[in-house]
This record gives C-alpha cells, sequence and structure tokens, in this order.
C-alpha cells in the first residue's frame, strides 16, 4: 500500500465553502464549484452551482438493490467508456453517514462516472428510500457490514471491481464490510474515525436528541432542527430534501446507529491484518476542519493503516458537499491509480 507520493492536504479548488449542517452529524451544504483544465488524470470539470448540494444534477439512475436485509434504494451511473482504465469494469460503492442518504454524494457522482468509474450510491438500512430492520441493534456496524459485503460481492460477481467509500458512521460500517470479507479492490474511509465518536459537539448533540426521539418521535426532532437554524443557510429545495428524508428514516435506525457512534470500538488492529492480508489500497480523507473525529485522529489511523492520506481545504465534516471539487481532485486519482496497480498484479 504504501504512503501517498502527493502532500497531505489537497490543493485549494474554487470549489464551494460550507454554507452549514444539514442533519446535525453528517452532510453540511455547499456550494459545489468548478476546476481548471488539467492532466488526463486530473478531475472532470464540475458543474458550477450555489448551495445546490444534495440537490446537485447528476446524470445517475434510481435503482434498487437487493440486500439480506431487504432492497436498498440507491443512485448507479455508468462510466465513460472512453476514460476507463483497462480490466473489469470499476463501480465506486459509497456509504453516507448517520442521518444521511445516498444524495449526500450528488456532486461527486458525474464527475467519477467521467473519470471512468462508475458509481452506486446507497442510503443504508434505514435511511430513507430503504426500509430497515426494527431492532435497534441491527444497526451496529458489525451488523450492517456483513450486509454491505453481499452488495458488494454481488457487484464482483456481475464482473465490476468495487471501491469502497464510507462517510462518518459509513465509514465504521465499510471498514466492518472488509472485515466481513468483501472482496473490495481499494477502501476510502471519509471523515470517519477508529471508532467512537469523541466527545464534542457533535456527539452532545446525539445524547440531547435521543431521548427526544424516543419519547416524542421524529416530528419532534424535526422541529427542533427547523427552530435551531442548522437549516437556515441552505437552498430552500435542499432543506425540504433534509426534512423529508429525516421524516422518512427508521426511528430504530436513528437510535441504533446513534448509540452505535457512541459505543464502537476500535478495531483499526482488525483492520490493518486485513488490508495487508488481501493486499487492499486504503485511503483517509477529511475535511481539514472536521469537527467530529480530529483530523489528528484520522492521520493516526491512516499511519496505523499505512494507508494514504488528505485533508480536504475549506470543509469540515463533508467535504463530499463543502468543497466537491478538492475532494474529487484526491478520489478520481487515487482510485485510477489503484485500478491501474491492480492490472499489474
Amino acid at each position: 500500500m504504501g504512503r501517498p507520493d502527493h502532500p497531505g492536504t489537497a490543493a485549494p479548488s474554487d470549489g464551494g465553502a460550507a454554507a452549514g449542517a444539514d442533519d446535525g452529524l453528517d452532510g453540511a451544504v455547499g456550494v459545489p464549484g468548478g476546476t481548471a483544465p488539467g492532466p488526463p488524470d486530473a478531475t472532470p470539470a464540475l458543474p458550477t452551482g450555489r448551495n445546490q448540494a444534495q440537490r446537485h444534477p447528476h446524470r445517475a439512475r434510481r435503482v434498487t438493490v437487493p440486500s439480506s436485509l431487504g432492497p436498498l434504494a440507491a443512485l448507479r451511473a455508468e462510466p465513460d467508456a472512453a476514460a476507463a482504465i483497462e480490466g473489469r469494469p470499476a463501480t465506486a460503492m459509497l456509504l453516507p453517514g448517520y442521518s444521511g442518504s445516498k444524495e449526500d454524494f450528488a456532486p461527486l457522482i458525474d464527475a467519477v462516472a467521467a473519470g471512468g468509474i462508475g458509481v452506486l450510491a446507497l442510503d443504508l438500512p434505514g435511511q430513507y428510500e430503504s426500509p430497515g430492520p426494527s431492532a435497534e441493534g441491527e444497526y451496529h456496524p458489525a451488523q450492517l457490514g456483513p450486509v454491505i459485503a453481499g452488495i458488494v460481492a454481488d457487484e464482483v460477481g456481475a464482473g465490476r471491481r468495487v471501491l469502497l467509500l464510507g462517510h462518518s458512521f459509513g465509514g465504521l460500517v465499510a471498514r466492518a464490510a472488509v472485515l466481513a470479507g468483501a472482496p473490495v479492490r481499494g477502501l476510502t474511509l471519509m471523515d470517519s474515525g477508529p471508532g467512537e465518536l469523541p466527545m464534542g459537539r457533535r456527539r452532545t448533540n446525539l445524547d440531547v436528541l435521543e431521548p427526544v426521539l424516543r419519547r416524542r418521535g421524529i416530528e419532534e426532532v424535526v422541529a427542533l432542527r427547523d427552530a435551531s437554524g442548522d437549516w437556515s443557510s441552505a437552498d430552500p429545495h435542499v432543506v425540504d430534501l433534509l426534512r423529508e428524508r429525516l421524516r422518512r428514516s427508521t426511528v430504530s435506525g436513528l437510535l441504533g446507529m446513534g448509540d452505535a457512534l457512541r459505543a464502537e470500538p476500535d478495531r483499526t488492529a482488525e483492520l490493518v491484518a486485513a488490508v495487508r492480508a488481501r493486499r487492499v489500497p486504503c485511503l483517509i480523507v477529511c475535511g481539514i476542519d472536521d469537527d467530529a473525529w480530529p483530523v489528528s485522529i484520522q492521520r493516526t489511523m491512516a499511519d496505523r493503516l499505512e494507508a494514504e492520506f488528505a485533508a480536504v481545504p475549506r470543509a469540515a465534516h463533508a467535504p463530499n458537499v463543502e468543497n466537491p471539487s478538492a475532494l474529487l481532485d484526491v478520489l478520481v486519482p487515487t482510485w485510477r491509480t489503484w485500478l491501474r496497480d491492480d492490472l499489474l498484479g
């Protein structure tokens, strides 16, 4: 795997700056922007738009993906064949964080596909348009990991190489999927950590909202988010989506994932053994101002994994919507390098 040859901080981009947070833990809204033309492996230019975030236009089609916990809603985009790396087609499977959804990756989809890599962005079980189990304990990473591993195996069985990315809580699930044997070609953990969410504002939000959600229900949580002004800087169409997906996410899922975020053990040593044994390259990437898991903790995790590391400028906990152009400048070249390395054996 090895350490990166490129600097540890992504180059500044003309992409957007953050405009506020959406659901309390994951997915701030942002201002996507464009990038200047570059060499052949440079990220394709991202269309300019303001405050589009989860409503960013894309060409992915809505699909349903079977899983051991039932059908999962997803967005699938096919790769640009002219830009594809030699060998079997590749798919970037993208897992959202707590209270998030597949739409959190909307600003990335077309640019990744234009880089020759397909996209499959999922709702996790219980999130937004995907049904989920009623037991809160079924939403812990150790339980969701094998579910995702099964989907990865289906993709590989269909002749695709899978690059797995997990954001925040989705990173904990992606890790659990690899530990469950998911046959991935590469693993990216974005704004995620080695274990439970450290003490701070985001963990305090979970502590405060849990009894409200458990005793008064989801509508009270939506009302609190509206009253807090957390969504005030977002485009009204984005706010409509944030409200809708929060209302449609299962209460058991929100409670179970929230509990897991406060109890997940550090499984980095297990992951080190797994990725070394299977020669899986890893990337740790985060917003340079991440306020969930400190950047220093994520950098240390990268060192333990002998993984590449990058910090995205002008981004906090959700570079996928806060500064997608700069994030893409890290993801696409790294993933294309992994795919080339795969051909060398």
